[in-house]
């Protein structure tokens, strides 16, 4: 049995036991580039030291082989030390040195040193990736955060390579043994999680700058700046864009937190199948290359990129300085730091839309993960290495940012500031739980914020506030606001307390809707009249959290509602109209409404929508509204009428502007499951009716061929040409997704074949198989329903928990419908669905499944079960309304 999922409490007992001082570590990957060499040397030499002198304790080390350990001077014999991925350490020293040789082994998973062989030149480019524990995949060393030391790496690599790590590079020396290669040592760095450190090698493009900024003293601090990507993305790389926002971000948080940049230098690499979207090594910032925007990007796009830069900034200080003592308190880094992305992006740039697009994509992606099953609270319960994996979710991160976004509100900004600034000061370079921050804030707040923490960050669910008003004469006599807040783990109710601003909207003279009053109040329990509105004009459309304070799901009333129904596009506040979109969108997914209605708000205000960032996410919803929430039998009809409102919105769009990209791939979208536009889609693919303005370029062909191999009408020869013409990265990934895509039995096998029982694929042409094999109608795929579920304790046991994760949640049978309604009107129910059924059968068929594993499944049956019972509201309501 695998030993590779550490356990809390033995992380706890072996943190007891010894204390981290260095590590000294050696790679050797001169012979990357051959892809028939599978693995390099790595060599670490760690220091440290031991509470109880006799006592044992283990390295990790997941390796192809190990060679030699060395304790304190003695060889050890590696078969009776070495058990899987641990090396156990015996009879220890008060001080030891321990030193291990293997042979570790290049991945194409995106965990530990990652390789990529470029399509377009045939070059090799390396760089890893830890979080949260692969770092044993390079090097053996005490895989935990707790466990932090001093790092100095040394790497031996092609000469004309450029090789970077967290500290800044000391010495280069061409080998007197083999002048083609080099060995690049760096300056050992400060004391660091394991987590975080990392290497970059390859014949990367390097743009280079530098920030000066001035320390509380005075004096200055200059920090060196640099950019990779690979060199055939360059002519793409907006250099002089990312070092203006680095600069930027060193400038404001350097000032905000009071503590001068810690980490030397500030690296930033842009690399391939990159499993995130960053990572916050000190001094060496990975980032997927996705960022490197060779295709047209809109707007929105490029604000997402400049909050993930500021987000990984944060990290220097909330993370890297100052990291929790385990995953269970993974948000103090990742909550803080979503936080701070945000308000980055808001005080550092000219963008105006941050908190819009928080409002509406990041706490989009916490609402949805709040109502699964499987939500858990802020300050989480992670037993295990596999459970901290599955923890990268929307509650740690978008949550998380959200209550803290609500604490600001509660005890000021200047007050979180402060005990900022102060947890800083006192735990710099070392671990910390819940308890130390919150002793921090409550000082400089001069609140007792335990209970707060109780309400907001050790339970679980999401507040739904409902308003109920009575009014008389169109003048406003009660207002309450009711709190549903049960928690889903316990199924008690637990109301939070929310600071929140009561809007007042109505029309002013030019037709707009505006906020006309304002109320700031604080709503508590699960019920609260809201006596200082009473009296008040009886507003058009009255919006509970207004301006986003609190996180909480909203209600509309009636009334409200029919006036965002009828007049969404008129009202001018970008936020105010993005929450409700919000609500309209909450509504359907809930299916208190059919999701037909939120599809026909689309269809009525989106082209009027101009904020860029919630058009797209409109048009993304009302596709999952089409394919899952709208029954069979109605759902040709609502999607031809959504795919012709796409083809007119590209057609009248104005030319070359966001709203047309937007159109576009929302036409290539819809198109693969309706033929109905595919004359437009080829003709603007051999450019005989390209509207104006539109960049057809390599990203857009590919969506558009997808859609014509999705219905039958792109060969083998038109996508082996296409991929000729774009013969990169991300062409490889279009063409993989066209390919099985296509609508044949056998295409959908040797998707499978190669999805499930293949290893030859990497993360990123896996990613890009499940998506062409999950395009096609239910039918084509009802035959490997079965099959899915046969397979996944061996997909899990098989395979990296990266590459398994992705194979069990991409591959769930989820594109289902509910029978076809009988005579009676009726059909049969959610829970009685085959698929429903066969998860329940193989969930308690196998209770003693590994813990990550069972949530997919669980998570993966709900989303499943709320598309079905959306459905089945929808077809109930068409039954009630219709005609005796």
């Amino acid at each position: 049995m695998s030993n590779q999922n550490l356990r809390r409490d033995e992380a706890a007992v072996r943190s007891a036991l010894i204390t981290t001082h260095s590590y000294d570590v050696s790679l050797d990957v001169r012979l990357a580039a051959d892809p028939n060499v599978a693995g390099y040397t790595s060599r670490s030499v760690i220091t440290f030291s031991a509470n109880e002198p006799g006592s044992s304790t283990f390295l990790d080390f997941i390796s192809g082989e190990v060679h030699s350990v060395f304790l304190n001077g003695k060889g050890l014999a590696v078969a009776d030390v070495v058990d899987g991925a641990r090396i156990r350490l015996e009879n220890l020293q008060a001080e030891n040195q321990v030193t291990v040789t293997g042979t570790a082994l290049y991945s194409t998973s995106g965990e530990g040193m990652h390789r990529f062989f470029d399509p377009a030149d045939g070059q090799c480019y390396l760089y890893t990736q830890y979080e949260p524990a692969d770092a044993r995949r390079v090097f053996a060393n005490f895989e935990q955060p707790d466990l932090k030391a001093e790092f100095t790496f040394h790497v031996i690599a092609p000469a004309d390579w450029h090789v970077a790590s967290n500290g800044a590079a000391s010495d280069r020396t061409v080998l007197t043994t083999d002048p083609a290669a080099s060995r690049w040592d760096f300056v050992p760095t400060r004391p660091v999680s394991t987590y975080i450190t990392s290497v970059l090698a390859g014949p990367y493009f390097k743009a280079e700058d530098s920030w000066t900024g001035t320390r509380a003293d005075g004096t200055a601090l200059e920090v060196p700046l640099a950019l990779y990507c690979r060199a055939s993305m360059a002519p793409s790389f907006d250099t002089g864009e990312l070092f203006t926002l680095t600069r930027n971000g060193l400038d404001f948080f350097n000032e905000l937190f009071d503590f001068p940049y810690p980490w030397g230098k500030y690296d930033q690499a842009f690399v391939p199948e990159y499993n995130l979207g960053a990572m916050e090594n000190p001094g060496l910032v990975t980032f997927t290359e996705s960022y490197v925007f060779t295709s047209r990007a809109a707007d929105s796009q490029y604000q997402a990129r400049a909050n993930t830069l500021l987000h990984e900034m944060a990290h220097m200080w909330f993370g890297d300085l100052v990291t929790m003592q385990w995953w269970d308190d993974l948000w103090l880094k990742e909550s803080f730091a979503d936080y701070m992305g945000t308000l980055g992006v808001d005080r550092t740039t000219d963008w105006d839309t941050a908190w819009v697009n928080f409002a509406n994509n990041r706490k989009g992606w916490a609402y949805v993960q709040d109502q699964l099953p499987t939500t858990h609270p802020i300050v989480a319960d992670i037993p295990d290495l596999e459970a901290a994996k599955q923890n990268f979710d929307g509650i740690t991160y978008a949550k998380g940012a959200s209550v803290l976004k609500q604490l600001v509100a509660y005890v000021g900004f200047d007050a979180f500031i402060a005990g900022s600034r102060q947890y800083f000061k006192d735990h710099a370079y070392g671990n910390t739980t819940l308890t130390e921050l919150l002793a921090v804030l409550s000082a400089a707040s001069g609140r007792d914020l335990g209970e707060w923490a109780r309400q907001w960050l050790q339970t679980s669910g999401i507040s739904t506030l409902t308003s109920e008003i009575t009014e008389r004469d169109g003048v406003l006599g009660a207002v309450t606001v009711f709190q549903d807040a049960e928690d889903p783990i316990t199924g008690r109710q637990e109301p939070r307390p929310h600071r929140l601003r009561i809007g007042f909207y109505n029309l002013d003279d030019a037709g707009a809707l505006v906020r006309s009053d304002s109320v700031e109040t604080d709503v508590a329990g699960p019920r609260t009249e809201l006596a200082v509105l009473a009296g008040k004009p009886r507003p058009a459309l009255l919006l509970v959290n207004d301006e986003d304070l609190s996180y909480a799901k909203v209600r509309l009333d009636a009334h409200s509602e029919a006036t965002a129904r009828a007049s969404l596009d008129r009202i001018s506040d970008p936020m105010a109209r993005a929450l409700c979109w919000t609500a309209l969108w909450d509504s359907a997914r809930d299916a208190v409404t059919p999701a037909s209605l939120y599809v026909d708000a689309v269809r009525r205000f989106g082209p009027s929508e101009t904020g860029i960032g919630v058009l797209l996410n409109v048009l993304g919803n009302a596709s999952t509204a089409i394919e899952r929430y709208t029954p069979r039998e109605q759902r040709a009809d609502v999607r031809r009428s959504f795919l012709s409102l796409a083809a007119d919105g590209l057609l009248t769009a104005a030319p070359g502007s966001d709203p047309q990209l937007a159109w576009a791939r929302t036409l290539a979208a819809t198109s693969r499951y309706d033929a109905g536009r595919l004359d437009l889609i080829r003709g603007i693919l051999a450019g005989t009716t390209v509207p104006e303005g539109l960049a057809v370029d390599a990203e857009l062909r590919w969506n558009f061929w997808h859609a014509l191999a999705a219905n039958g009408q792109a060969s083998i020869a038109q996508l082996s040409d296409e991929l000729l013409r774009d013969n990169t990265a991300a062409g490889r990934s279009g063409h993989t997704t066209a390919m099985t895509a296509r609508p044949g039995a056998d295409v959908k096998e040797a998707a499978w074949q190669a999805a499930v029982h293949g290893t030859t694929l990497s993360n990123q042409l896996l990613g890009a198989t499940i998506a062409g094999f999950n395009t096609g109608p239910a039918a084509l795929l009802a035959d490997f329903i079965d099959r899915y579920f046969e397979s996944l304790e061996e997909v899990w046991t098989g395979r990296s928990i990266e590459i398994a994760s992705r194979i069990v949640r991409g591959l769930y049978p989820a594109g289902q419908d509910l029978d076809g309604r009988g005579p009676d009107g009726h059909s049969g129910t959610p829970a009685s669905h085959p698929v429903i059924l066969r998860t329940d059968q193989w969930l308690a068929d196998h209770p003693g499944s590994p813990r990550a594993l069972r949530r997919i499944i669980i998570e993966q049956r709900s989303h499943l079960h709320r598309a079905l019972s959306a459905q089945f509201a929808a077809r109930t309501a068409a039954v009630e309304v219709s005609p005796v």
